[in-house]
């Protein structure tokens, strides 16, 4: 993410700055006045949140740690309380989550906690210096808030591009009332993963963007035997492409699948040759939450041998299909039912037209392993993307007309590595320059249009959309090359909010925009 680190910002907070309303084709005021996000607006939505009294406290540390990868693989990242995925978090809704975070890393690195998808006071959404000043080293922070809405959803940092080491952990808000029947759970995290084995993210986003590494951040740099990093190489022009991956195309994507050269992708924090084990039942009913936790990989998941009933997309419910395989973007989550056949199945995730592939397996009786390279013939059966998705009749929007309509134009492009949203990079140096303004009570509705050659599926904070035509909620959606999407929300949660692409690169290097309630 936009990193303080880089830019050396300790400022912004609440306050105003210049900005120009990308709404209707109308310019903003001068130097708009913006609500800020721990003010008196804040605090009052806040108490209106219902809401149990119970407190859910825990303790979350962002330190340094030797992960194992599985299959002989050790490398050096950095990781939450030692593992990944961190240690799942299970909360009922409406009950208040206090969580104590500690950063413990190298260094001098700062860093926060976003908890991706909920809905909580601006002031504890993790994105300094935008809604707090980052955790130093050495520091603590505690993220107070109601976890009022069940769904699946995840953590992690919203500093640089942290969010490419390995710490994410999954948070379940459980519903009491839960109308589905199921017989289990097994949450799935997927990740694209690089950090220690063939340099850092740090390094990474430097060829990426053309830069010189960053010299702030602990490389880690620890391998496994079977982790040997890949030799430089040239792209002919003398910049280095070790890193960068060319080639890789999906027609689901619209043409080219990827940036970065991943040289393993996780499920459950395990590599496919030496994978994580589901154990269960046959004939038993088990509920998947699946979670994107990569920076810069789209993944098509199926199981084989089986048929998977999608429920939820990023927490909340949808029309029921069933499918083979479905497409999940970087930040997205799905939820499925599958009822379990007899025997040992694979549950793969394909990076999006890159021929790679993360594997788990699920185990209810006899049979041999499958090897890390089979494709199930799901993967090329029915596969559903969120646009072919309907809300469910209780968590669809009202229908009405918008009171603001926002023009959000994707722009950059991979050769010069200047992704940003309306032409214009986000800096860090000035968070609150050119907002995007909306007003408390308001029915918003953002256009994307993406003039880019790449896609961007576009997270916003604090708030979940719906796509238009009664399409899902969602908080992340893929917006595809040289296409349109659209989006409508309410305006009920005052505060400043980050719009970015949740490809950890792209953001980092400007594809973000400050949504922002007018005072």
């Amino acid at each position: 993410m936009n990193s303080i680190n880089r830019r050396s910002v300790l400022a912004g907070l609440g306050a105003a700055g210049t900005g120009l309303l990308a709404g209707c084709g109308n310019e903003a005021p001068n130097n708009p006045s913006l609500l800020s996000p721990s003010g008196s607006q804040v605090a009052r939505a806040e108490m209106k949140r219902s809401g149990t009294g119970r407190v859910q406290s825990l303790n979350v540390t962002a330190t340094a740690a030797t992960l194992d990868l599985g299959g002989g693989i050790l490398v050096k990242s950095w990781a939450f309380s030692g593992q990944i995925p961190g240690k799942e978090v299970r909360i009922p809704a409406g009950d208040t989550l206090a969580a104590e975070f500690s950063n413990q890393l190298p260094g001098a690195t700062t860093t926060s906690v976003h908890w991706h998808g909920i809905s909580l006071p601006g002031n504890m959404d993790g994105v300094p210096p935008v809604t707090q000043t980052p955790v130093r080293p050495g520091s603590s922070f505690t993220y107070r808030f109601i976890a009022n809405t069940p769904g699946t959803y995840f953590f992690h940092p919203h500093v640089g591009v942290q969010v490419d080491r390995g710490l994410y952990a999954p948070l379940i808000v459980e519903d009491p009332k839960e109308p589905l029947s199921y017989d289990d759970e097994w949450v799935v995290v997927l990740d694209d993963w690089l950090d220690g084995v063939i340099g850092t993210p740090d390094d990474v986003f430097a060829e990426l963007s053309h830069q010189s590494p960053r010299m702030d951040m602990e490389s880690a740099g620890s391998k496994g035997p079977t982790s040997s990093p890949s030799p430089s190489a040239s792209s002919g022009d003398g910049t280095s492409t070790r890193f960068r991956l060319s080639g890789a195309s999906s027609p689901l994507l619209g043409s080219d699948a990827g940036d970065v050269n991943y040289p393993y992708h996780l499920v459950n924090g395990r590599v496919p040759t030496d994978p994580a084990v589901y154990t269960g039942k046959s004939g038993k009913r088990v509920r998947l939450r699946i979670i994107n936790a990569g920076a810069a990989t789209a993944y098509r998941v199926a199981l084989g041998g089986h048929k998977m009933t999608i429920t939820h997309t990023d927490g909340f419910p949808v029309e029921h299909q069933e499918v083979d395989a479905l497409l999940i973007a970087m930040g997205e989550r799905y939820d499925v039912l599958v009822t379990l056949g007899d025997g040992v199945f694979p549950l793969i995730a394909v990076a999006e037209g890159k021929d790679v592939a993360g594997m788990a397996l699920v185990r209810t009786g006899s049979g041999s392993t499958p090897e890390p390279t089979v494709r199930p013939a799901e993967l090329d059966g029915r596969i559903v993307t969120a646009a072919q998705l309907r809300a469910s009749d209780g968590v669809r929007l009202e229908e009405k007309d918008p009171d603001m309509v926002l023009r959000v134009n994707l722009t950059g492009s991979m050769a010069a590595y200047d992704w940003g949203i309306n032409g214009k990079q986000f800096d860090m140096a000035d968070p609150t320059a050119n907002p995007l303004l909306v007003q408390e009570g308001q029915r918003v509705q953002i256009d994307f249009f993406n003039s880019t050659r790449m896609w961007h599926p576009m997270h916003l904070h604090g708030h979940t959309y719906q796509l238009t035509n009664g399409g899902p909620r969602k908080d992340t959606t893929i917006v595809l090359p040289r296409s349109k999407v659209s989006v409508i929300f309410d305006a009920d949660n005052p505060g400043q909010w980050m719009l970015h692409c949740h490809n950890g690169y792209h953001s980092e290097a400007g594809m973000m925009a400050l949504l922002a309630y007018g005072a």
